[in-house]
């Protein structure tokens, strides 16, 4: 019997617990935590996830802010907008959607983001700290993964673990914090050769390489566990990097798109968010 990983739920159940944290702080009369997300244009896709967040954090109690920037802005103009954040002690969290316009640059504008309001996790400084597993921000995509697995139980210390993907956003995050978990990470991407060597062989399979239903059943044992990162458009309708009809049944669980990781990467910024106004008062009072 297939176990569904069904993010959805989990997110909700993740969700029900922050919102009675910040309910016991509104009631005891505390600031709450608040995240401010800079959009630089309107890419639909861009507009519509940073809608989405809004409404997480208020289902959540989570206060927040889009600051929208024209598409013309300049980087300089981006990052004073940066810099006026860091200085705000009402804001916790920052995230600068992505991706930017392609006349900024993506690093120098996080580079500027305070390391400790940067809650998705991109920063130099967070990266260094998730190589040296010490407490930092962790990208949303990759601790929504693990905290989903966590979810369901599925033991990851001692797991064979392959990640497919290699991305500064989920692949390489995702296999230093299945190391940090004491799983064994094999990490596949484009120049790999036979990947269902690899695969056919894990425990854990994680896709995030962005090709509709690349992985078969050619991939996969009947022992995997499958999470599956990719959102791809294929005649209207959303799949992902798992063929999921060929898999189901076959396998010992798989997370669906959509309804999976989507919904983890959303919730942990919301857990970001929150430990990000949790560690400045342990810093601050």
């Amino acid at each position: 019997m297939t176990t569904l990983l069904d993010g959805k739920q989990c997110a909700l159940d993740i969700e029900a617990q922050l919102k009675t944290s910040i309910d016991a702080l509104r009631q005891n009369g505390e600031r709450i935590p608040k995240l401010v997300v800079i959009l630089v244009g309107t890419n639909p896709a861009s507009v519509s996830y940073v809608t989405n967040k809004a409404k997480a954090c208020t289902r959540v109690g989570i206060l927040s802010e889009i600051i929208q920037l024209p598409e013309i802005s300049s980087e300089d103009a981006v990052i004073e907008e940066v810099k006026g954040l860091n200085a705000d002690p009402n804001v916790d969290g920052i995230l600068v959607q992505l991706p930017l316009p392609k006349h900024i640059r993506s690093k120098a504008v996080i580079e500027s983001i305070d390391p400790d309001k940067d809650v998705d996790g991109l920063h130099s400084v967070n990266v260094t700290k998730l190589v040296m597993n010490e407490r930092g921000f962790i990208p949303c995509t990759a601790k929504g993964v693990v905290t989903l697995l966590k979810a369901y139980n599925v033991p990851l210390a001692g797991s064979d673990a392959v990640v497919l993907g290699r991305s500064q956003l989920v692949g390489r995050p995702l296999a230093q914090l299945l190391l940090n978990e004491n799983c064994t990470v094999t990490v596949c991407h484009s120049k790999t050769r036979d990947i269902p060597h690899y695969t056919a062989q894990a425990d854990i399979v994680v896709a995030a390489i962005g090709k509709p239903k690349m992985v078969t059943l050619d991939y996969l044992s009947a022992k995997s566990v499958i999470v599956d990162v990719g959102i791809n458009k294929v005649d209207d309708k959303l799949v992902g990097d798992v063929d999921f009809e060929a898999a189901w049944d076959k396998v010992t669980a798989i997370s669906p798109v959509p309804k999976g990781v989507g919904p983890m990467t959303i919730v942990t910024l919301l857990q970001n968010t929150l430990d990000a106004y949790t560690w400045r008062k342990e810093r601050h009072g």
